[in-house]
This record gives C-alpha cells, sequence and structure tokens, in this order.
C-alpha cells in the first residue's frame, strides 16, 4: 500500500538532485522505528538513498566521505531529540530537509508493533514536506 502511495505522487526531492542521503533514527521506541519505515520506502521510491546514521555516529570514514559528498541532506527522526539530525551536525555535515515523526502526529511510545496504516498517514505528511 505504500508503494503505491509513494508512486502515485512521483515522489521526487524537491531539489531535482538525484544525490539525496536520507538519514532516519532508527530509535528505539514506535516513532524511531517510523522514522526507519519512512527511509526505507522513500529510498525504495527513488527519493535518494538510505544511508547509515550510527556509521556517521561512529565516525566511519567512508560513510562520512559518502554524506559529504550528497547534494542535499534528510534527516528523519522519530522524537525532539533529534538523533540523527545532532549526529550529522556533529559530524560536520548540514542537514538540508529535517523531519522529526512526532512533529507529525505520531505519540511516542515503546510499542514496536506499527500499525501499517499509522506509517502510510505519516508518509503521506512527508511527502508534502517533501
Amino acid at each position: 500500500m505504500i508503494e503505491n502511495l509513494v508512486m502515485a505522487s512521483k515522489v521526487k526531492c524537491s531539489c531535482e538532485s538525484d544525490n539525496v542521503g536520507i538519514f532516519p533514527c532508527a530509535g528505539a521506541s514506535n516513532t524511531g522505528q517510523i522514522s526507519n519505515m519512512i527511509g526505507v520506502e522513500l529510498a525504495k521510491s527513488g527519493v535518494g538513498t538510505m544511508m547509515c546514521t550510527v556509521g556517521i555516529g561512529g565516525h566511519r570514514p567512508g560513510i562520512v566521505k559518502s554524506a559529504e559528498g550528497c547534494d542535499r541532506i534528510i534527516a528523519i527522526d522519530g522524537c525532539p531529540v533529534n538523533c540523527a539530525k545532532e549526529t550529522l551536525e556533529h559530524a560536520g555535515i548540514a542537514v538540508d530537509t529535517h523531519i522529526v515523526v512526532t512533529e507529525l502526529g505520531v505519540k511516542k511510545n515503546h510499542d514496536l508493533e506499527i500499525p501499517p496504516a499509522q506509517i502510510e498517514e505519516v508518509m503521506k505528511k512527508v511527502l508534502d514536506i517533501l
């Protein structure tokens, strides 16, 4: 269902670049997992390339260099702690688009069983942002 939603909107980053890095937080909560799922769907639809946020935090040279080579960076955080965004900024990588799942109407909890309808609802809001 999400694939149809993304494909129907013919999503592309508004910057028109093919070199877009997508960095989700993938934290230990429903919103962190939603951020990761949204990142996967954006990458599958061709918005950009899903990249390793933890590798940035670990200062892995190849991963940092790949991020530095992106024309645009999208950070997707689950909550206002902003781990993905701050990890990138700590490594000296500027974030062009920052999405926070809790700001899209999802209440943070530790239930990792995410209803597909909730992913679809968040994805629609993310597509509006992009």
